[in-house]
């Protein structure tokens, strides 16, 4: 960094009429350059100017000061970007990844004007919204919200509502229901199912009906049609063989344990429901009430699933819709001549397994919600809509996604195999970059957490120190209440 005379205005400078302006130590400093040790004053002297738009994340990698780092919201004026853009945080299991990306979620809290939809398939982000966190660094995100003023809505998978009839089909398909009359995963069920829903439309039968007895006996007495078995049977051997089951089978056990855990994920009338669409429009109203954008958080963990038909299958064809859902309304508002965007970050976890780069056998439904993400990072920054991919691996996850993003941190676990190929891509194959990175060592293997070291290595615009272009490495902060100090965040510890 060169410090000029008489070039601007001090900008928080030593004297008057001094500015800095960025410089690559390429050579040998002239006879009488003045050199200086950099510290956090000296950080803090340089950047003065943009000490709002600051925020740090941990210190310098192998030294004291912090890292400035800035985490830019989505739309125009000093503390904005312009354009949306989208992030990825990479690491093996331990790394300190969600930990990461849960201080990054804290600058981006920052910003009144910005929303955030957080899709966690885990629940990880969800408790710690709760203010139940758990783990080693618990980071406060109940309280950070609340110092933001940003109001935050959780929705489980017991009070979001599902609002397509297409997803009925999907899930009423991948359950017991007709398994138990003898009809096995194939065409055959697959029509059906779409018979029985296409008759309940015809019969007036609403989708936050579907879960009571009435519109059960319905769709019990539709599938004793002959002419509907004949859409899904076409011998009568096999519509014998159904009819026969079906008409064996004991209706309450049916209403009571395959229709009910089905049907209950339309149910408006769950407390504290609200339907995917109720819940996107809620997030991307860009003129709320207070002034302040939410946060709406999506647990779609097992845990949260007790009594509901509920597998990874489910989950995705739900997150599916949500992105569907997001990305359509984005469009719209695009197309409606919205010069602002939606000026909103969409956190994406286990996104490796959401949007693999080969798919598994029977992948139909990671293969949609796959295809959406890959459509979304292509499509949406145009809009206001930028995407924070978390994931373990980089070999792993969908290479379209990963040529997208703009700023990347990549923690502990990538140096071996497919994993350093991947990395070394990421990085335009610099070589020292790749050895300092390889000198990270495994947090876990000090047995003192108070020593533990996170360390990550970030490529991107992402610090006004990024000038060069090349990567910038730190220690993420491993307690919470350094973190907090650290960006003026007056909220109790809940972490060592």
């Amino acid at each position: 960094m060169e410090k000029h005379a008489n070039i601007g205005s001090a900008a928080g400078g030593p004297s008057a009429g001094t500015s800095y302006e960025p410089s690559i130590l390429g050579t040998v400093p002239s006879t009488g350059t003045a050199i200086h040790l950099v510290n956090d004053d000296v950080l803090q002297t340089v950047l003065h100017r943009y000490r709002d738009q600051i925020f740090y994340l941990g210190q310098v990698y192998g030294s004291t000061p912090k890292l400035p780092l800035w985490f830019k919201h989505f739309g125009t004026g000093p503390d904005g970007a312009g354009e949306a853009y989208h992030l990825g945080v990479f690491g093996k299991t331990g790394s300190g990844k969600s930990v990461l990306a849960k201080m990054a979620l804290c600058a981006y809290m920052r910003y009144e004007q910005m929303g955030l939809l957080i899709l966690d398939p885990q629940g990880e982000f969800a408790k710690d919204f709760r203010g139940g966190g758990s783990g080693e660094m618990r980071i406060p995100l109940e309280g950070v919200a609340k110092q933001y003023k940003k109001q935050v809505v959780t929705l489980s998978v017991r009070n979001l509502v599902l609002d397509r009839w297409e997803l009925f089909q999907e899930i009423l398909f991948e359950s017991d229901f007709f398994q138990q009359l003898t009809m096995p995963k194939g065409d055959n069920r697959r029509d059906a199912c779409a018979k029985l829903a296409d008759e309940l439309k015809k019969k007036k039968v609403e989708l936050e009906d579907l879960h009571g007895r009435a519109a059960f006996d319905k769709a019990w007495k539709i599938l004793a049609d002959a002419k509907v078995q004949q859409v899904f049977y076409r011998t009568a051997p096999s519509r014998d063989r159904f009819e026969s089951a079906r008409a064996d089978a004991n209706p309450d056990e049916f209403f009571q344990y395959q229709w009910q855990p089905v049907t209950a994920l339309f149910d408006k009338s769950r407390k504290g429901a609200k339907t995917v669409e109720a819940a996107l429009n809620w997030l991307l109203d860009l003129s709320p009430a207070n002034g302040v954008r939410p946060v709406l958080v999506i647990d779609l963990s097992r845990e949260q699933a007790r009594g509901l038909f509920w597998t990874d299958t489910i989950q995705s064809l739900v997150i599916k819709r949500l992105l569907d859902g997001i990305t359509t309304t984005a469009e719209r508002r695009f197309q409606d001549g919205n010069e602002k965007g939606l000026n909103t970050l969409v956190l994406m976890d286990e996104a490796h397994r959401l949007a693999p780069r080969h798919l598994p056998e029977n992948g139909n439904a990671a293969a949609g919600v796959r295809g959406v993400l890959i459509d979304a990072v292509r499509t949406t920054r145009k809009y206001g809509l930028g995407w924070l991919f978390i994931s373990q691996t980089l070999s792993s996850l969908h290479t379209e996604i990963l040529q997208q993003l703009r700023i990347q941190f990549f923690g502990f676990g990538l140096s071996m195999g497919q994993e350093f190929q991947a990395l070394r891509q990421h990085v335009g194959g610099d070589d020292s970059a790749l050895r300092l990175y390889g000198l990270f060592r495994d947090p876990h293997s000090s047995f003192d957490i108070s020593s533990r070291q996170y360390s990550f290595m970030t490529t991107g615009q992402i610090s006004p120190l990024s000038f060069a272009g090349t990567p910038l490495f730190l220690n993420a902060f491993n307690r919470v209440d350094e973190f907090l100090a650290a960006n003026g965040l007056s909220i109790p510890s809940t972490g060592s």
